[in-house]
């Protein structure tokens, strides 16, 4: 089983780091605000970084690891892949 790291976003660059098996059933989630809470309340609906292990104690680990980080360090993580913070689920759900 794989298991993601993920960093969704807003139009604000509000950004919010979640754990899981399912990114695309995950991003559905909070793109759809099935789920309560700071992503529903902030309209963080935009995927922007995501890694991938085999390992679930890997991601639970590099997820505190990345919450714990100050929000510039977040923001180089997302821009060493995605410079342009495109919304990196787009084409795969249909939302």
């Amino acid at each position: 089983m794989n298991y993601y790291i993920y960093i969704m976003t807003n139009k604000s660059k509000t950004l919010y780091t979640g754990v899981t098996n399912n990114l695309l059933r995950r991003v559905y989630e909070h793109k759809t605000k099935n789920i309560k809470g700071f992503t529903k309340k902030y309209n963080i609906t935009k995927l922007v970084y995501y890694e991938e292990t085999d390992d679930v104690s890997i991601a639970i680990a590099r997820e505190k690891e990345i919450k714990g980080w100050r929000r510039m360090k977040k923001i180089k993580l997302i821009e060493s892949v995605n410079s342009e913070w495109k919304d990196l689920s787009e084409g795969e759900l249909d939302t």
